[in-house]
């Protein structure tokens, strides 16, 4: 398809080719001139006529060598035409001439002895600095003729060509009049200087003739011939003896003339100063400039000529200096408007491609000239070796920030073969300068031409438009703000030139009076120039106006913002038109907020040191809150629940306020990077507004899902694939780590997936939370996926893992939308069936990105599946271990351990030379990494699996040795794991690369972990040692988890304080066993410690580091706890290895020093508790305590009342809060007093709590468990009225439903407000019992109480003034037949009996309740209640 698409461009191409060509023909006034063009352009076509027939033909037979050459013969020739079509063009043709003059008569320079003198020294002198003067002439003429016609152009530079051949002859007759033979070398150099400044203002005026909208081809054009100036002063000043001061004056004044021209064309920038460097850099030579002004005024006054020389030299470099920062000023100013466009930097610099060329060509020419010495030899040798250098560089640099495969190939294959072309060259001039024979000679020539054609083939194909740079673009208003920069700067250049010539005046005659005033004018001039260009820069500076029209935009959206939250309180909220839809308005906020997210860091940037780019990214920024604001207040509005509404335009609010700050940070460090005051302000504002971002895109993501809205997902999934095809990182990293993260990507997506599948039958509403981790899955995936593929090789790996990314990507997002309609129709077959599909596809092509980077690295992609299979053997292994622990390890028959011993020590040495395959396969084939990591794993899977069975022929009668068995063969497995991990990260990278000392380790602890299992299968049946053999296994595997423990690696989550303190009990526990066992000295016992030692150090060193790494945690409090879990480690090592010193010398001494030991290790466990406290700070409880669990309960029970409140809520919706009254109906009535009690009752239950915190914070309570039984009974007596409030409410809540709906009596409702009432009463009693009458807290407590009560009471009022209104409403039917009347008299009777003995049966329940409950109340209630 690639190569569809070429041909027809280059039809096209071609097409547009001819007619220009023929344009140009008939427009040019030469005929052979025209001719030459037409027949260049016929060669072009032929040219690539046949090029389309040899890639046919190469398409045909891809595998065919002959074609492959024959194919690139013919482009080399197309390129060729091509070079010399565009040299056919008007101008061209006669620059190219002029170039070849210059090179031809520069090779004067190239003889060892100098013509002889045929002028005298004042005539070659005064012919010198004409010549000099014409030069420099025509240097400028060149530069304006550049942007004229190709007439003018071509005339320009004729005669440049032939003023610099008279200008040479001139410098080397001046050179045969030199003193010395260094002399004479000095002014060779210069001239050798000046010919190539020379040569590259004609490359930089021929390129911009051909491209006059290149960017910073004018800039490359003035600079070129500022170098030819300068070149030409040094020359001057070297050679010449003129009147005092003369020589610095129009030195000075060629300096001027030649930066002039930097101010015609302010669209380029100038040099790399940014804004506020070219401020200071117009201080400083305003500064130098004001000093040599009045040295030039005060030596011209003594007649001090040196000095005057001096001052006139620094004031003509702070011009030049102030003139460059002016230009580069105007182009940041201009460029700065919103409404101008900045330029792009190109892939290459086509006219440095074109420089290396020209001097290539210019140093082989003078390599196989016959007339060359071994001097000029060497000297051309190393101009080529720079030049190719330099070109190899930049191909590096263009094929690594290109995203075209094709254009990347082609750099590469273009510097390999520069390089391999100069390593030929090089050998065959070093053959020259052994011997100068003709035969070298010829082999040298022979050598260069492949190197120009090598060079040649890359400058044309580094000319495509394609990597071009993009010329800025400056709006009007741009321009309008330049204007007075660049007027001040010209009139300081302007004055500064008047200056000069009346100083060049004054020196040789200091007594002239009207030309002291004429110079004390320019004087003033020059400095109200300053002045003004100082005050112009300042005044424009870039950004600040954009800044503050977009703090105003903001402010005025917040207001809005506002105004939309209190109409929201008054639910009053007018939104946006009815045609348009909630997820049109979701998916626009989505958008919004996104877009703002995106240029949270590009304005941070932008502010810290980029002053060009602040206007346009708060210009940017501010677009956005217009239609954040619109979308957020139209959301709300239809949205039913009001709280999330409150959610929605809250966070929508902060949003722009976190965006408002940053912007007044933006605007004071206004891309000043020496601002650093500012800096610090300006990340902390972009932190705010990221968090911000992140809080909004939560609550509209799970918003999105919950109603089946994916749109923002589906976004987010095609975004991540267009980052694909970004051009590759300037320094990717290794394929083998992004191999490993792709590849636990790719197995989350899938596992996620399938659950989707489950999901689609059994619960829909969830497919929103997993549709959106599929969603975050893949978007990590594809930015690994994008290193990958920049990193393989070869690259058609590298590409291949790229396209199956992308088509992942597609599955996701048909997998996504499926799971959005699925959602909004959960009864749908036909949606369930295509998500079921789609999950499928995406399945399967989950495993073509798997088995695509298993191209890559085939033998990384083993260690990675190995390592999986070694994970889940460790699980297992985990779970045998807790079998064993619990003695239902049994074995099935008779067998017995020495049984599976011979087989056990035979795997684990087959394991062992595994193990060394692995480790040497680090450095090898790919295929041998592979077999070898297959291998291991199958043998470890044998090792576990004899071991188990070696463990269960033991018997459950003694399972202390089974786990010490199973744990030795678990600490093999986990060192096998670690040895895979190792040698995948190994493979591939250098030897002194810190991954192969990594492998190296792992190696050993391989190994030693491998002889402890062998010594623990022949010591277990040893009843004498096998305990000791134990406790020695443990010692190593504790001593391997501290070195995890100690090393830098972050774990991947964190755990709470309390969970940390939780798990350094075992290790009290754990101590006291070590004790007693070594007190004991029986093997049992020392079994059990290894067993529990292992578990109790591992489990806290885990919680250690995770609890030490959660980011809430300071550096200080996290640098203790790593600190005293390894002191703590290190002091149960010694512990043990003390026990195992008592075992084998069992004195009085030894045992001693246990309890020296086991108090070290509870210090340090002291230390770690302390330090768990410190993490929480002022927030440490501790969770054991009574008063916590209360506090717990109070709060639980109060989110009970809440949800019932919430459910009162929903029953029946209505236009705005009412309060009970009269006048409404029996159900409003029961209604709006149950949502009153329910009310009351959550701010009853908040109010205990802050009571509950007023007296731990008097000490009545306190918060550890110093007087842990009283403390104990009142916190139960406050958690039992707790949660009778809320149980109370809650059946409250349930009996107005039920009353409301007709399924109920009144009587249940009276019965339900009154149980309110009573808990309440009995929540206060609780609460009082310690606190002191009149605190706040208190207060808030006894007015929540009465606010329960008082509703309570009218709603029994309501439904009891209702039962009675409904008896009287009553009437019964009374029957006029005599027998009839008489068995309806019997029948009520019978039901009043029937309902006086459930009264009084529901009576004695209701005592026999209340004296259960009685029975644990606290001492305190029930004195009180007495």
């Amino acid at each position: 398809y690639s190569n569809r698409v070429a041909a027809r461009e280059t039809a096209q191409a071609l097409r547009t080719l001819a007619q220009a060509a023929r344009g140009v023909a008939a427009s040019t006034k030469e005929p052979q001139s025209a001719a030459a063009m037409l027949d260049s352009a016929q060669y072009v076509m032929e040219g690539s006529a046949m090029l389309i027939h040899e890639a046919h033909q190469a398409l045909v037979s891809p595998g065919d060598a002959e074609s492959q050459q024959r194919l690139a013969q013919v482009a080399k020739a197309v390129s060729h035409s091509l070079n010399n079509c565009v040299n056919c063009l008007p101008g061209q043709k006669d620059v190219d001439m002029a170039l070849r003059s210059i090179g031809e008569a520069s090779k004067k320079l190239l003889v060892d002895t100098l013509p002889p003198c045929s002028k005298s020294f004042q005539d070659a002198q005064s012919e010198l600095n004409h010549t000099a003067a014409e030069l420099n002439h025509s240097a400028g003429d060149v530069v304006h003729s550049s942007r004229g016609t190709s007439s003018q152009l071509a005339v320009a530079s004729g005669k440049f060509s032939e003023d610099f051949d008279e200008f040479l002859d001139a410098g080397v007759e001046m050179a045969g009049h030199t003193q010395s033979q260094e002399d004479k070398i000095t002014v060779i150099g210069n001239l050798k200087n000046i010919s190539m400044a020379s040569s590259k203002l004609l490359l930089a005026a021929k390129s911009l003739s051909v491209d006059p909208g290149a960017a910073n081809a004018k800039n490359l054009l003035a600079a070129a011939a500022r170098a030819v100036t300068e070149s030409i002063n040094q020359l001057i000043t070297l050679c010449t003896q003129q009147a005092p001061g003369q020589k610095e004056c129009d030195n000075a004044l060629r300096e001027l003339e030649a930066v002039r021209g930097l101010l015609d064309n302010p669209s380029e920038p100038v040099s790399q100063l940014s804004y506020f460097d070219c401020i200071e850099s117009v201080m400083e030579n305003s500064k130098v400039l004001g000093e040599s002004m009045a040295g030039i005024s005060q030596h011209c006054k003594m007649g001090n000529v040196p000095a005057f020389g001096d001052c006139v030299g620094v004031a003509s470099k702070a011009l030049c200096g102030l003139t460059e920062a002016a230009g580069q000023a105007s182009y940041l100013v201009g460029v700065s408007d919103p409404n101008s466009q900045s330029g792009q930097e190109g892939l290459v610099d086509p006219i440095q491609f074109a420089r290396a060329n020209q001097a290539i060509q210019m140093a082989c020419q003078n390599l196989v000239d016959p007339a060359s010495s071994p001097s000029q030899v060497l000297s051309a040798a190393t101009i080529v070796a720079k030049h190719t250098s330099a070109l190899c560089n930049a191909c590096r640099l263009a094929s690594s920030k290109t995203s075209n495969p094709v254009a990347r190939r082609h750099f590469v294959q273009s510097a390999k073969e520069v390089a391999n072309t100069t390593a030929n060259l090089v050998k065959t001039i070093k053959a020259l300068d052994g011997d100068f024979s003709e035969v070298n000679r010829n082999r040298c020539h022979v050598a260069t031409t492949p190197l120009i054609e090598a060079v040649e083939n890359l400058s044309t194909f580094s000319s495509n438009p394609e990597f071009a740079s993009i010329p800025a673009q400056i709006s009007n208003e741009g321009s309008a703000a330049q204007e007075p920069i660049m007027r001040s700067a010209c009139s300081m250049l302007d004055s500064s030139t008047l200056l000069l010539e009346t100083a060049r005046s004054l020196i040789i005659n200091p007594k002239d009076p009207p030309t002291w005033s004429i110079l004390a004018g320019h004087s003033r001039t020059v400095s109200d120039s300053i002045k003004s260009l100082i005050t112009s820069i300042r005044d424009k500076a870039p950004g600040q106006r954009e800044c503050d029209f977009s703090i105003d935009n903001i402010n005025k959206c917040i207001r809005d913002i506002e105004q939309a939250s209190l109409a929201a309180v008054g639910q009053s909220l007018q939104g946006c038109r009815d045609d348009i839809s909630l997820e049109a308005l979701q998916d626009q906020l989505t958008s919004s907020v996104q877009e703002i997210g995106h240029l949270i860091d590009p304005i941070n940037t932008a502010a810290r040191g980029e002053a060009a780019q602040l206007g346009h990214k708060v210009t940017q920024l501010a677009s956005y809150f217009e239609p954040l604001i619109v979308a957020s207040v139209g959301l709300a509005s239809k949205i039913v629940d009001q709280q999330q509404q409150m959610n929605i335009l809250d966070q929508t609010k902060t949003l722009s306020e976190s965006a408002l700050q940053m912007l007044y940070a933006a605007k004071e460090g206004g891309g000043n990077p020496k601002a650093a005051h500012t800096h610090d302000a300006m990340a902390e504002a972009a932190q705010l507004m990221k968090e911000a971002v992140d809080d909004i895109m939560v609550t509209l993501n799970e918003a999105a899902s919950e109603g089946g809205m994916v749109g923002g997902m589906v976004e987010a999934i095609a975004e991540a694939m267009g980052r694909l095809d970004e051009g590759t990182p300037p320094e990717p990293g290794f394929f083998v780590d992004y191999q490993t993260t792709m590849v636990k990507y790719s197995k989350a997506i899938a596992i996620t997936t399938q659950e989707m599948m489950t999901k689609s039958v059994t619960c829909p509403e969830e497919l929103g939370g997993l549709a959106s981790q599929v969603t975050v899955d893949y978007s990590q995936l594809a930015h690994q996926g994008r290193l990958a593929a920049a990193t393989a090789e070869p690259e058609e790996v590298g590409f291949q893992i790229k396209t199956r990314v992308q088509e992942l990507g597609h599955g996701c997002i048909y997998l996504v939308q499926k799971a959005g309609a699925l959602q909004m129709s959960p009864t749908d077959s036909f949606s369930k069936r295509e998500l079921i599909e789609c999950a499928r596809a995406v399945t399967e092509k989950v495993a073509m990105v798997l088995s695509a980077l298993q191209a890559g690295n085939k033998g990384t992609q083993a260690c990675i599946t190995a390592a999986s299979a070694v994970s889940g053997i460790i699980a297992d292994l985990d779970t045998t271990i807790m079998f064993a622990s619990a003695g239902t390890l049994n074995s099935e028959n008779e067998e017995t351990f020495a049984d599976h011993r011979e087989s056990i020590l035979k795997t684990a040495k087959a394991l062992v030379e595994d193990t060394k395959l692995l480790v040497s396969g680090a450095a090898s084939s790919q295929d041998r990494l592979a077999q070898a990591a297959q291998s291991s794993a199958k043998t470890i899977t044998m090792l576990t699996d004899v071991v188990k069975l070696g463990a269960t022929s033991m018997g459950s009668d003694d399972p202390e040795t089974q786990v010490v068995l199973i744990n030795a063969v678990r600490d093999v497995a986990k060192a096998l794991a670690e040895l895979i991990s190792a040698t995948k990260c190994a493979s591939g990278k250098p030897a002194d690369d810190p991954s192969m000392y990594q492998l190296k380790s792992a190696a050993k602890v391989m190994v030693t972990n491998v002889t402890s299992l062998l010594k623990t299968v022949k010591a277990v049946e040893d009843e004498a040692t096998r305990g000791t053999r134990a406790l020695e296994a443990t010692v190593e595997c504790i001593k391997q988890e501290l070195t995890v423990f100690q090393s830098k690696d972050v774990p991947e989550k964190s755990t709470t304080p309390e969970e940390f303190i939780r798990m350094t009990k075992g290790i009290t526990t754990a101590t006291a066993k070590a004790v007693a066992a070594g007190n004991s000295a029986q093997q049992e016992h020392v079994i059990a410690t290894a067993n529990l030692s292992r578990k109790a150090i591992s489990d806290m060193l885990t919680t250690c580091k995770q609890a030490a790494c959660h980011p809430e945690v300071s550096e200080e409090v996290r640098n203790k706890a790593l600190h005293y879990g390894s002191e703590c480690t290190t002091g149960y090592i010694d512990l043990l290895e003390q026990v195992l010193l008592v075992l084998q010398k069992p004195t009085a001494d030894q045992r001693q020093q246990l309890a020296v030991h086991s108090k070290c290790v509870a210090g340090c466990v002291t230390e770690l508790i302390q330090t768990a406290e410190a993490m929480k700070g002022s927030e440490w409880v501790d969770p054991e305590d009574p008063t916590v669990i209360a506090e717990t309960e109070l709060l639980g029970a109060a989110a009970s009342i809440e949800a019932a409140a919430k459910k009162l809520e929903q029953l029946k919706p209505r236009a705005k809060p009412k309060q009970a009254d009269e006048t409404l109906d029996f159900e409003e009535q029961i209604l709006e007093a149950a949502k009153s009690i329910a009310a009351a009752t959550s701010a009853l239950v908040k109010s205990a709590s802050a009571a509950q915190r007023e007296l731990v914070a008097q000490g009545k309570v306190g918060s550890i468990l110093a007087n842990a039984v009283d403390d104990g009974q009142w916190s139960q007596g406050l958690i039992s009225a707790a949660r009778m409030v809320a149980a109370a409410t809650s059946n409250l809540c349930e009996a107005a439903n039920a009353s409301v709906q007709g399924h109920a009596s009144e009587e249940k409702l009276i019965s339900s407000a009154k149980q309110v009432a009573a808990s309440t009463a009995q929540l206060l009693v609780a609460c009082k019992v310690k606190a002191q009458p009149d605190s706040e807290a208190m207060r808030r407590l006894q007015a929540a109480g009465n606010a329960v009560k008082r509703a309570s009471d009218n709603l029994v009022k309501a439904a009891q003034k209702a039962a009675f209104d409904k008896a009287d409403d009553h009437s019964v039917v009374v029957k006029t037949r005599f027998v009839g009347g008489i068995a309806q008299i019997i029948a009520a009777q019978e039901e009043m009996l029937r309902k006086e003995r459930e009264l009084e049966e529901a009576r004695k329940k209701l005592a026999q309740i209340r004296q259960q409950q009685y029975k644990f109340l606290p001492t305190e209630l029930r004195e009180d209640q007495s």
